[in-house]
């Protein structure tokens, strides 16, 4: 998302309306969410160009709690159907430079330029940062082309400022094109009578279980 007055970070995903009162519940990209859903908190939303909510901000009201699940309520989200409209809107916040960073969170402008490093060996670097509703992809540009790295701790386990790398322990095929699995070997060409006969022979029964 563009860099409008400081850094942008993303805190939540706004899932599906809850009750008729405009109700949403929502899902926390934040470790804190008691200092990041406060009522009055403001939040830019991403959504498609064509909904009516786009390029507007939405002020939270309220931040509940049912059965473990957070449930938010918003200025001008009033009944189901503007909650509805609102599903799969991201949240987010403009982040001030002086506030403490959360743990295990990082910055667009701070992974961009990160060396990959794969067995200690640097193997691409950090293109870009894309931001799906299901998780954060990392483009990292390789000698090969571009590939995209889920940005999960099972696949990137360790994230070095100061050093300037992006650890990454990837399955196979993620960096490189799986091996292909090795040729069938071709009949041989000295079958025997016998089996030749007993093929045909077996021929006329299956065409007959396909009918």
């Amino acid at each position: 998302m563009a860099d409008t007055a400081g850094t942008q970070l993303r805190v939540g995903r706004l899932l599906k309306a809850h009750g008729l009162k405009g109700a949403i519940k929502v899902e926390l990209y934040t470790d804190d969410p008691a200092r990041r859903f406060v009522p009055g908190a403001e939040f830019s939303l991403q959504v498609p160009d064509s909904s009516p909510w786009h390029g507007k901000n939405l002020v939270l009201r309220e931040l509940r709690w049912y059965n473990g699940h957070a449930v938010g309520f918003f200025d001008g989200v009033d009944d189901r159907t503007a909650a509805e409209g609102l599903a799969k809107a991201i949240l987010w916040v403009t982040h001030v430079e002086e506030e403490a960073p959360e743990d295990d969170a990082w910055y667009d402008h701070q992974l961009i330029g990160l060396a990959v490093v794969r067995d200690g060996e640097r193997i691409g670097e950090v293109a870009h940062v894309d931001h799906l509703p299901a998780q954060d992809l990392l483009i990292v540009k390789t000698r090969g082309g571009e590939v995209m790295v889920p940005f999960v701790s099972a696949i990137v386990p360790e994230v070095d400022l100061a050093a300037g790398t992006l650890t990454v322990t990837p399955p196979p095929g993620l960096f490189e094109e799986l091996p292909e699995a090795e040729a069938v070997p071709e009949a041989s060409a000295e079958t025997t009578e016998a089996e030749t006969t007993e093929a045909d022979a077996a021929a006329p029964a299956e065409a007959e279980r396909d009918e």
